[in-house]
Protein backbone atom coordinates (compact mmCIF):
# COMPACT_ATOMS: atom_id res chain seq x y z
CA UNK A 1 0.00 0.00 0.00
CA UNK A 2 1.15 3.46 -1.01
CA UNK A 3 1.79 6.47 1.72
CA UNK A 4 -1.37 7.94 -0.47
CA UNK A 5 -3.25 4.89 -0.45
CA UNK A 6 -2.88 4.87 3.33
CA UNK A 7 -3.86 8.54 3.88
CA UNK A 8 -6.67 7.64 2.15
CA UNK A 9 -7.89 4.75 3.58
CA UNK A 10 -7.21 6.44 6.88
CA UNK A 11 -9.46 9.19 6.36
CA UNK A 12 -12.75 7.51 4.92
CA UNK A 13 -14.99 4.91 6.95
CA UNK A 14 -14.06 1.82 8.23
CA UNK A 15 -14.95 -0.61 5.67
CA UNK A 16 -18.17 -2.69 6.30
CA UNK A 17 -16.37 -6.23 6.13
CA UNK A 18 -14.00 -5.14 8.96
CA UNK A 19 -14.82 -6.24 12.66
CA UNK A 20 -16.19 -3.30 14.89
CA UNK A 21 -15.33 -4.11 18.50
CA UNK A 22 -17.38 -2.83 21.79
CA UNK A 23 -15.96 -2.52 25.32
CA UNK A 24 -18.63 -1.97 27.83
CA UNK A 25 -22.29 -3.45 27.71
CA UNK A 26 -23.97 -1.71 29.43
CA UNK A 27 -26.77 0.57 27.80
CA UNK A 28 -24.47 2.72 25.56
CA UNK A 29 -22.34 -0.60 24.88
CA UNK A 30 -25.30 -2.46 23.83
CA UNK A 31 -26.41 0.57 21.66
CA UNK A 32 -23.57 1.19 19.91
CA UNK A 33 -22.73 -2.87 19.20
CA UNK A 34 -26.39 -2.56 17.38
CA UNK A 35 -26.28 0.28 15.19
CA UNK A 36 -22.69 -0.99 13.97
CA UNK A 37 -23.95 -4.53 13.23
CA UNK A 38 -27.24 -2.75 11.41
CA UNK A 39 -24.93 -0.68 9.44
CA UNK A 40 -23.35 -4.33 8.14
CA UNK A 41 -19.93 -4.82 10.23
CA UNK A 42 -19.01 -8.12 12.50
CA UNK A 43 -19.55 -6.91 15.76
CA UNK A 44 -17.05 -8.33 18.80
CA UNK A 45 -18.41 -7.21 22.23
CA UNK A 46 -16.37 -7.48 25.57
CA UNK A 47 -16.85 -6.58 29.14
CA UNK A 48 -14.29 -7.53 31.83
CA UNK A 49 -16.95 -8.99 33.63
CA UNK A 50 -17.26 -13.20 32.72
CA UNK A 51 -20.33 -13.95 31.30
CA UNK A 52 -21.25 -10.56 30.83
CA UNK A 53 -20.60 -10.30 26.70
CA UNK A 54 -22.67 -12.91 26.17
CA UNK A 55 -25.33 -11.79 28.01
CA UNK A 56 -25.41 -8.34 26.26
CA UNK A 57 -24.62 -10.25 22.93
CA UNK A 58 -28.21 -11.72 23.75
CA UNK A 59 -29.55 -8.50 24.79
CA UNK A 60 -28.46 -7.01 21.25
CA UNK A 61 -30.55 -10.13 19.32
CA UNK A 62 -33.72 -9.35 21.74
CA UNK A 63 -33.61 -5.32 20.07
CA UNK A 64 -33.31 -6.97 16.39
CA UNK A 65 -35.73 -9.26 17.49
CA UNK A 66 -38.26 -6.12 18.60
CA UNK A 67 -37.09 -4.27 15.19
CA UNK A 68 -38.50 -6.98 13.29
CA UNK A 69 -42.04 -7.39 15.12
CA UNK A 70 -42.49 -3.55 14.40
CA UNK A 71 -41.95 -3.80 10.82
CA UNK A 72 -38.51 -2.00 11.27
CA UNK A 73 -36.18 -4.82 10.23
CA UNK A 74 -36.41 -8.07 7.70
CA UNK A 75 -36.30 -10.93 9.28
CA UNK A 76 -33.15 -11.67 6.78
CA UNK A 77 -31.47 -8.86 7.79
CA UNK A 78 -31.74 -9.46 11.49
CA UNK A 79 -30.65 -12.89 11.32
CA UNK A 80 -27.38 -11.65 9.31
CA UNK A 81 -26.42 -9.23 11.68
CA UNK A 82 -26.73 -11.80 14.55
CA UNK A 83 -24.50 -13.89 12.69
CA UNK A 84 -21.99 -11.14 12.82
CA UNK A 85 -22.55 -10.31 16.47
CA UNK A 86 -19.72 -12.50 18.77
CA UNK A 87 -18.82 -11.91 22.59
CA UNK A 88 -15.37 -12.03 22.97
CA UNK A 89 -13.81 -13.60 26.00
CA UNK A 90 -10.32 -11.76 26.52
CA UNK A 91 -9.00 -8.03 24.52
CA UNK A 92 -6.86 -10.88 22.38
CA UNK A 93 -10.17 -11.37 20.40
CA UNK A 94 -10.69 -8.20 19.61
CA UNK A 95 -7.12 -8.30 17.58
CA UNK A 96 -8.33 -7.85 14.03
CA UNK A 97 -10.58 -4.90 15.25
CA UNK A 98 -10.57 -2.04 12.66
CA UNK A 99 -12.25 -0.15 15.80
CA UNK A 100 -12.66 -0.19 18.94
CA UNK A 101 -15.50 2.06 20.96
CA UNK A 102 -14.93 1.68 24.51
CA UNK A 103 -18.12 2.33 26.53
CA UNK A 104 -16.82 1.84 30.27
CA UNK A 105 -17.61 3.46 33.51
CA UNK A 106 -16.52 7.31 33.49
CA UNK A 107 -13.36 6.63 35.74
CA UNK A 108 -9.64 7.95 33.71
CA UNK A 109 -7.06 6.00 35.47
CA UNK A 110 -9.58 3.09 34.33
CA UNK A 111 -9.81 4.31 30.63
CA UNK A 112 -6.37 4.75 30.32
CA UNK A 113 -5.34 1.61 31.57
CA UNK A 114 -8.26 -0.41 29.13
CA UNK A 115 -6.81 1.48 25.76
CA UNK A 116 -2.79 0.54 26.85
CA UNK A 117 -3.94 -2.80 26.71
CA UNK A 118 -5.83 -2.48 23.97
CA UNK A 119 -2.59 -0.68 22.00
CA UNK A 120 -0.67 -3.68 22.85
CA UNK A 121 -3.52 -5.82 21.46
CA UNK A 122 -5.10 -4.44 18.02
CA UNK A 123 -2.80 -2.86 14.67
CA UNK A 124 -1.37 0.02 14.46
CA UNK A 125 -3.86 1.04 11.58
CA UNK A 126 -6.88 0.45 13.90
CA UNK A 127 -9.06 3.38 15.22
CA UNK A 128 -9.72 3.87 19.06
CA UNK A 129 -12.52 5.64 20.31
CA UNK A 130 -13.79 6.75 23.70
CA UNK A 131 -17.48 7.04 24.12
CA UNK A 132 -16.88 9.69 27.01
CA UNK A 133 -19.86 12.67 28.05
CA UNK A 134 -17.53 14.06 30.48
CA UNK A 135 -13.96 13.13 30.28
CA UNK A 136 -10.82 14.86 28.32
CA UNK A 137 -10.01 12.81 25.17
CA UNK A 138 -6.56 14.35 25.17
CA UNK A 139 -5.86 12.76 28.96
CA UNK A 140 -7.45 9.11 28.47
CA UNK A 141 -4.92 9.13 25.01
CA UNK A 142 -2.19 10.68 27.07
CA UNK A 143 -0.57 7.38 27.84
CA UNK A 144 -0.50 5.84 24.56
CA UNK A 145 1.87 5.62 22.37
CA UNK A 146 0.51 6.44 19.70
CA UNK A 147 -2.17 8.94 20.20
CA UNK A 148 -3.23 10.13 16.95
CA UNK A 149 -5.22 7.36 15.88
CA UNK A 150 -7.13 8.16 19.39
CA UNK A 151 -10.84 10.01 18.73
CA UNK A 152 -13.99 10.53 20.63
CA UNK A 153 -16.93 9.12 19.18
CA UNK A 154 -20.35 10.59 21.77
CA UNK A 155 -23.05 8.88 21.01
CA UNK A 156 -26.06 9.96 22.85
CA UNK A 157 -28.47 7.66 24.50
CA UNK A 158 -30.31 5.91 23.39
CA UNK A 159 -27.62 5.52 20.54
CA UNK A 160 -29.70 3.29 17.88
CA UNK A 161 -32.53 6.34 17.94
CA UNK A 162 -30.71 9.43 18.47
CA UNK A 163 -29.41 10.88 15.09
CA UNK A 164 -25.51 13.00 16.46
CA UNK A 165 -22.33 11.97 17.31
CA UNK A 166 -19.94 14.59 18.76
CA UNK A 167 -16.70 13.50 16.89
CA UNK A 168 -13.95 15.17 19.64
CA UNK A 169 -10.03 15.35 18.32
CA UNK A 170 -8.08 15.41 21.31
CA UNK A 171 -4.94 17.64 21.31
CA UNK A 172 -2.97 14.64 19.36
CA UNK A 173 -5.77 13.14 17.63
CA UNK A 174 -4.64 13.23 13.59
CA UNK A 175 -6.83 14.83 10.95
CA UNK A 176 -7.06 11.17 9.37
CA UNK A 177 -8.42 9.73 12.44
CA UNK A 178 -11.15 12.16 12.88
CA UNK A 179 -11.97 12.49 9.35
CA UNK A 180 -12.28 8.43 9.57
CA UNK A 181 -14.47 8.23 12.70
CA UNK A 182 -16.30 11.24 11.23
CA UNK A 183 -17.10 9.45 8.28
CA UNK A 184 -17.78 5.96 9.80
CA UNK A 185 -21.08 7.68 11.74
CA UNK A 186 -21.68 9.34 8.95
CA UNK A 187 -21.94 5.63 7.24
CA UNK A 188 -23.96 4.24 10.21
CA UNK A 189 -26.74 7.03 9.51
CA UNK A 190 -25.83 9.47 12.06
CA UNK A 191 -25.19 13.34 11.73
CA UNK A 192 -21.82 13.79 13.30
CA UNK A 193 -20.52 16.96 14.59
CA UNK A 194 -16.77 18.17 14.82
CA UNK A 195 -15.09 19.47 17.77
CA UNK A 196 -12.55 20.03 19.41
CA UNK A 197 -11.36 18.15 23.00
CA UNK A 198 -13.36 21.26 25.34
CA UNK A 199 -14.82 20.28 29.04
CA UNK A 200 -18.19 19.30 27.83
CA UNK A 201 -17.70 18.70 24.12
CA UNK A 202 -20.15 20.70 22.44
CA UNK A 203 -23.63 19.70 23.86
CA UNK A 204 -22.74 19.50 27.36
CA UNK A 205 -20.79 22.70 27.41
CA UNK A 206 -23.38 24.88 25.23
CA UNK A 207 -26.67 23.39 26.87
CA UNK A 208 -25.56 24.03 30.78
CA UNK A 209 -27.48 27.57 31.23
CA UNK A 210 -31.01 25.73 29.90
CA UNK A 211 -30.98 23.96 33.65
CA UNK A 212 -29.11 27.00 35.37
CA UNK A 213 -30.91 29.77 34.35
CA UNK A 214 -34.40 27.88 35.59
CA UNK A 215 -32.86 26.66 38.65
CA UNK A 216 -31.79 30.25 39.36
CA UNK A 217 -35.06 32.16 38.69
CA UNK A 218 -36.66 29.50 41.22
CA UNK A 219 -34.09 29.68 43.80
CA UNK A 220 -34.42 33.60 43.30
CA UNK A 221 -37.98 32.77 44.47
CA UNK A 222 -39.35 34.52 40.96
CA UNK A 223 -41.17 31.31 39.88
CA UNK A 224 -42.29 28.05 41.06
CA UNK A 225 -40.81 24.67 38.68
CA UNK A 226 -44.21 23.94 37.18
CA UNK A 227 -44.54 27.58 36.54
CA UNK A 228 -41.21 27.93 34.40
CA UNK A 229 -41.59 24.78 32.62
CA UNK A 230 -44.67 26.30 31.56
CA UNK A 231 -42.91 29.59 30.41
CA UNK A 232 -40.18 27.23 28.62
CA UNK A 233 -42.12 24.79 26.39
CA UNK A 234 -45.37 27.52 25.34
CA UNK A 235 -43.44 30.06 25.28
CA UNK A 236 -39.68 29.32 24.42
CA UNK A 237 -40.64 26.46 21.96
CA UNK A 238 -38.41 23.79 23.93
CA UNK A 239 -39.74 20.36 24.64
CA UNK A 240 -39.31 19.77 28.06
CA UNK A 241 -38.90 22.51 30.81
CA UNK A 242 -35.10 22.17 32.57
CA UNK A 243 -37.35 20.57 35.89
CA UNK A 244 -39.02 17.87 34.14
CA UNK A 245 -35.91 16.91 32.27
CA UNK A 246 -33.49 16.87 34.75
CA UNK A 247 -35.97 14.80 36.51
CA UNK A 248 -36.18 12.54 33.69
CA UNK A 249 -32.22 12.54 33.52
CA UNK A 250 -32.06 11.70 36.88
CA UNK A 251 -30.12 14.68 39.34
CA UNK A 252 -27.00 13.07 40.05
CA UNK A 253 -26.35 12.30 36.29
CA UNK A 254 -27.13 15.94 35.68
CA UNK A 255 -25.66 17.46 38.70
CA UNK A 256 -22.51 15.24 38.09
CA UNK A 257 -22.02 16.79 34.49
CA UNK A 258 -22.54 20.34 35.28
CA UNK A 259 -20.25 19.69 38.35
CA UNK A 260 -17.60 18.07 35.85
CA UNK A 261 -17.89 21.05 33.29
CA UNK A 262 -17.47 23.68 36.20
CA UNK A 263 -14.54 22.25 37.83
CA UNK A 264 -13.00 21.57 34.16
CA UNK A 265 -13.35 25.28 33.51
CA UNK A 266 -11.44 26.45 36.79
CA UNK A 267 -15.00 27.35 38.28
CA UNK A 268 -16.05 29.83 35.86
CA UNK A 269 -19.57 31.32 37.60
CA UNK A 270 -21.17 30.74 34.47
CA UNK A 271 -20.84 27.09 34.67
CA UNK A 272 -21.49 27.26 38.33
CA UNK A 273 -23.95 24.35 39.66
CA UNK A 274 -27.08 24.75 41.34
CA UNK A 275 -27.91 24.58 45.11
CA UNK A 276 -30.82 23.67 44.86
CA UNK A 277 -30.32 20.89 43.16
CA UNK A 278 -27.22 19.79 45.22
CA UNK A 279 -29.79 19.61 47.89
CA UNK A 280 -32.29 16.98 45.86
CA UNK A 281 -28.98 14.78 45.13
CA UNK A 282 -28.15 14.97 49.03
CA UNK A 283 -31.39 13.97 49.74
CA UNK A 284 -31.94 11.08 47.76
CA UNK A 285 -34.40 12.27 45.71
CA UNK A 286 -33.21 12.33 41.92
CA UNK A 287 -36.19 12.56 39.82
CA UNK A 288 -38.54 9.85 38.06
CA UNK A 289 -36.03 6.58 39.14
CA UNK A 290 -36.22 7.04 43.17
CA UNK A 291 -40.26 8.35 42.39
CA UNK A 292 -38.92 12.73 43.61
CA UNK A 293 -37.65 15.07 42.46
CA UNK A 294 -38.84 18.59 41.72
CA UNK A 295 -42.14 16.72 41.28
CA UNK A 296 -43.23 13.65 42.82
CA UNK A 297 -44.02 10.45 40.42
CA UNK A 298 -45.81 6.91 40.52
CA UNK A 299 -46.98 3.79 38.83
CA UNK A 300 -49.50 6.35 37.36
CA UNK A 301 -46.94 8.70 35.67
CA UNK A 302 -45.77 12.11 37.09
CA UNK A 303 -47.90 14.69 39.03
CA UNK A 304 -47.35 18.35 38.45
CA UNK A 305 -48.52 21.41 39.93
CA UNK A 306 -50.52 23.64 37.67
CA UNK A 307 -48.38 26.54 36.37
CA UNK A 308 -49.64 30.03 37.71
CA UNK A 309 -52.04 31.14 35.11
CA UNK A 310 -53.71 34.68 35.57
CA UNK A 311 -57.28 35.15 35.93
CA UNK A 312 -59.11 36.89 32.63
CA UNK A 313 -58.41 40.46 32.62
CA UNK A 314 -60.20 42.68 30.34
CA UNK A 315 -58.03 44.09 27.42
CA UNK A 316 -56.60 47.77 26.68
CA UNK A 317 -58.86 49.91 25.39
CA UNK A 318 -56.07 51.18 23.13
CA UNK A 319 -52.14 51.36 22.81
CA UNK A 320 -49.39 53.44 22.08
CA UNK A 321 -46.35 52.09 20.42
CA UNK A 322 -43.01 54.03 20.59
CA UNK A 323 -40.43 52.42 18.22
CA UNK A 324 -40.45 49.23 16.05
CA UNK A 325 -40.59 46.41 19.15
CA UNK A 326 -37.76 44.84 17.30
CA UNK A 327 -37.15 42.30 17.20
CA UNK A 328 -40.92 41.69 18.53
CA UNK A 329 -42.43 43.34 15.57
CA UNK A 330 -44.67 40.55 14.96
CA UNK A 331 -46.31 41.62 18.31
CA UNK A 332 -47.82 44.75 16.71
CA UNK A 333 -49.45 43.19 13.90
CA UNK A 334 -51.20 40.54 16.37
CA UNK A 335 -52.30 43.42 18.02
CA UNK A 336 -53.84 45.28 15.30
CA UNK A 337 -55.19 41.86 13.73
CA UNK A 338 -56.89 41.80 17.40
CA UNK A 339 -58.81 45.22 16.93
CA UNK A 340 -57.12 46.81 19.73
CA UNK A 341 -56.94 50.39 18.69
CA UNK A 342 -53.47 51.25 18.30
CA UNK A 343 -51.06 54.49 17.70
CA UNK A 344 -47.84 54.49 16.47
CA UNK A 345 -44.79 56.87 17.51
CA UNK A 346 -41.72 57.36 15.40
CA UNK A 347 -40.01 59.57 18.27
CA UNK A 348 -36.91 57.70 19.31
CA UNK A 349 -38.54 57.08 22.45
CA UNK A 350 -37.27 52.91 22.85
CA UNK A 351 -39.34 50.77 21.69
CA UNK A 352 -42.43 49.69 24.33
CA UNK A 353 -46.17 49.65 24.43
CA UNK A 354 -47.88 52.69 26.32
CA UNK A 355 -51.15 51.65 28.48
CA UNK A 356 -53.72 53.46 28.98
CA UNK A 357 -52.99 54.02 32.45
CA UNK A 358 -49.67 55.63 31.17
CA UNK A 359 -47.91 52.26 31.98
CA UNK A 360 -45.16 51.13 29.70
CA UNK A 361 -45.05 47.38 28.91
CA UNK A 362 -41.25 46.46 27.55
CA UNK A 363 -39.43 43.52 26.02
CA UNK A 364 -37.34 41.81 28.89
CA UNK A 365 -33.97 43.43 28.31
CA UNK A 366 -31.79 42.44 31.36
CA UNK A 367 -33.39 45.49 33.47
CA UNK A 368 -35.56 45.36 36.25
CA UNK A 369 -39.10 47.02 36.53
CA UNK A 370 -38.61 48.13 40.07
CA UNK A 371 -35.76 50.76 38.67
CA UNK A 372 -38.58 52.11 36.41
CA UNK A 373 -41.85 53.55 36.96
CA UNK A 374 -44.85 52.07 36.60
CA UNK A 375 -43.36 48.77 34.15
CA UNK A 376 -44.30 45.82 33.26
CA UNK A 377 -42.07 43.06 31.27
CA UNK A 378 -43.00 40.37 29.02
CA UNK A 379 -40.60 37.40 28.00
CA UNK A 380 -39.16 36.39 25.11
CA UNK A 381 -41.50 33.83 22.34
CA UNK A 382 -40.07 31.64 19.76
CA UNK A 383 -42.87 32.61 17.85
CA UNK A 384 -45.56 34.83 19.36
CA UNK A 385 -48.07 33.73 16.70
CA UNK A 386 -47.75 30.01 18.24
CA UNK A 387 -47.05 30.10 21.78
CA UNK A 388 -50.08 29.45 24.25
CA UNK A 389 -48.07 30.99 27.13
CA UNK A 390 -46.40 34.44 27.84
CA UNK A 391 -45.01 35.29 31.27
CA UNK A 392 -44.96 38.86 32.59
CA UNK A 393 -42.79 40.84 35.66
CA UNK A 394 -44.09 43.45 37.26
CA UNK A 395 -42.33 45.35 40.29
CA UNK A 396 -43.64 46.85 43.64
CA UNK A 397 -44.15 50.37 41.91
CA UNK A 398 -46.17 48.70 39.37
CA UNK A 399 -50.11 49.46 39.74
CA UNK A 400 -52.21 46.88 39.55
CA UNK A 401 -54.59 48.61 36.82
CA UNK A 402 -51.07 48.72 34.80
CA UNK A 403 -50.41 44.72 35.50
CA UNK A 404 -54.30 43.89 34.53
CA UNK A 405 -53.99 45.86 31.47
CA UNK A 406 -51.13 44.08 30.24
CA UNK A 407 -52.67 40.86 31.73
CA UNK A 408 -55.72 41.30 29.36
CA UNK A 409 -53.89 42.53 26.40
CA UNK A 410 -52.00 39.22 25.93
CA UNK A 411 -55.22 37.20 26.91
CA UNK A 412 -56.69 38.87 24.03
CA UNK A 413 -54.35 37.64 21.96
CA UNK A 414 -55.30 34.47 22.88
CA UNK A 415 -52.11 33.60 25.48
CA UNK A 416 -52.39 32.28 28.84
CA UNK A 417 -50.45 34.77 30.73
CA UNK A 418 -48.11 33.36 34.18
CA UNK A 419 -46.93 36.70 36.37
CA UNK A 420 -43.48 36.25 37.72
CA UNK A 421 -41.63 38.00 40.41
CA UNK A 422 -39.45 41.02 38.97
CA UNK A 423 -36.04 39.18 37.71
CA UNK A 424 -33.79 40.06 34.85
CA UNK A 425 -34.21 38.47 31.76
CA UNK A 426 -37.22 36.92 32.86
CA UNK A 427 -37.22 33.28 32.02
CA UNK A 428 -37.11 32.47 27.92
CA UNK A 429 -34.93 35.74 27.34
CA UNK A 430 -31.95 35.08 29.63
CA UNK A 431 -31.70 31.27 28.76
CA UNK A 432 -31.96 32.01 25.28
CA UNK A 433 -29.58 34.70 25.56
CA UNK A 434 -26.65 32.41 27.61
CA UNK A 435 -27.17 29.89 24.92
CA UNK A 436 -26.26 32.24 22.44
CA UNK A 437 -23.35 33.81 24.33
CA UNK A 438 -21.53 30.10 24.87
CA UNK A 439 -22.68 29.11 21.53
CA UNK A 440 -20.60 31.86 19.83
CA UNK A 441 -17.35 31.65 22.39
CA UNK A 442 -17.22 28.08 21.53
CA UNK A 443 -17.32 28.89 17.22
CA UNK A 444 -14.66 32.01 18.25
CA UNK A 445 -12.52 29.68 20.33
CA UNK A 446 -12.15 26.95 17.35
CA UNK A 447 -14.18 24.34 19.45
CA UNK A 448 -16.64 24.08 16.88
CA UNK A 449 -18.53 25.46 13.63
CA UNK A 450 -21.86 27.70 13.59
CA UNK A 451 -23.37 24.69 11.33
CA UNK A 452 -21.96 22.14 13.45
CA UNK A 453 -22.93 24.16 16.42
CA UNK A 454 -26.68 24.68 16.00
CA UNK A 455 -26.74 20.83 14.39
CA UNK A 456 -25.28 19.65 17.85
CA UNK A 457 -27.88 21.37 19.67
CA UNK A 458 -30.97 20.72 17.72
CA UNK A 459 -30.28 16.97 17.47
CA UNK A 460 -28.39 16.20 20.88
CA UNK A 461 -31.32 17.90 22.88
CA UNK A 462 -33.96 18.74 20.70
CA UNK A 463 -33.93 22.94 20.81
CA UNK A 464 -36.11 24.26 18.44
CA UNK A 465 -33.30 26.16 17.01
CA UNK A 466 -29.86 26.41 17.13
CA UNK A 467 -28.41 29.50 19.31
CA UNK A 468 -26.62 31.19 16.14
CA UNK A 469 -29.99 30.49 14.14
CA UNK A 470 -31.58 32.24 17.34
CA UNK A 471 -29.13 34.64 17.36
CA UNK A 472 -29.59 35.43 13.98
CA UNK A 473 -33.32 36.17 14.31
CA UNK A 474 -33.23 38.13 17.40
CA UNK A 475 -30.39 40.88 16.10
CA UNK A 476 -26.73 40.85 16.13
CA UNK A 477 -26.45 42.75 19.59
CA UNK A 478 -29.02 41.41 20.94
CA UNK A 479 -28.04 38.77 22.82
CA UNK A 480 -25.13 40.65 24.67
CA UNK A 481 -27.20 43.51 25.29
CA UNK A 482 -29.28 41.00 27.61
CA UNK A 483 -26.45 39.90 29.69
CA UNK A 484 -24.47 43.11 29.81
CA UNK A 485 -27.63 44.79 31.44
CA UNK A 486 -28.10 41.45 33.81
CA UNK A 487 -24.41 41.95 34.90
CA UNK A 488 -24.78 44.99 35.92
CA UNK A 489 -27.46 43.94 38.37
CA UNK A 490 -25.82 40.81 39.34
CA UNK A 491 -22.15 41.36 39.11
CA UNK A 492 -21.32 37.52 40.55
CA UNK A 493 -20.58 36.84 36.37
CA UNK A 494 -22.46 34.00 36.18
CA UNK A 495 -24.17 36.42 33.52
CA UNK A 496 -21.06 38.06 32.19
CA UNK A 497 -21.21 38.16 28.22
CA UNK A 498 -17.77 36.67 26.44
CA UNK A 499 -15.58 38.92 24.89
CA UNK A 500 -16.20 36.79 21.85
CA UNK A 501 -20.13 37.78 22.34
CA UNK A 502 -19.25 41.48 22.63
CA UNK A 503 -16.64 41.25 19.21
CA UNK A 504 -19.72 39.16 17.03
CA UNK A 505 -22.01 42.16 17.96
CA UNK A 506 -20.07 45.57 17.73
CA UNK A 507 -16.99 44.95 16.02
CA UNK A 508 -18.79 45.65 13.13
CA UNK A 509 -20.16 49.42 14.06
CA UNK A 510 -16.62 49.96 15.43
CA UNK A 511 -15.25 49.38 12.21
CA UNK A 512 -17.93 51.01 10.38
CA UNK A 513 -17.43 54.11 12.50
CA UNK A 514 -13.39 54.04 12.09
CA UNK A 515 -13.41 54.04 16.14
Amino acid sequence: MTDTEATTRAGSAVERDRTVAVVGTGTMGQGIAQVALVAGHPVRLYDAAPGRAAQAAEAVVGRLDRLVAKGKLAQEERDAAAARLTPAGSLGELADAALVVEAIVESLPVKQELFAALEETVDEGCLLATNTSSLSVTAIAGALRLPGRFVGMHFFNPAPLLPLVEVVSGFATDITSATRAYETARAWGKTPVACADTPGFLVNRIARPFYAEAFAVHEEQAADPATIDAVLRESGGFRMGAFELTDLIGHDVNEAVTRSVWEAFFQDPRFRPSLAQRRLVEAGMLGRKTGRGWYTYDDGGAHHPEPHTAEAAPPPEHLVVEGDLEPHGELLEMIRESGIPLREEDEDKGTRLVLPTGGQLVAADGQTSVEFRDVVYFDLALDYRTATRVALAAGPDTSPETLGQAVGLFQALGKKVSVIADVPGMIVARTVARLIDLAHEAVAKGVATEEDVDTAMRLGVNYPLGPIEWSRRLGRNWAYDVLDEIHQRDPSGRCAPSLALFRHSYADDKRETGR
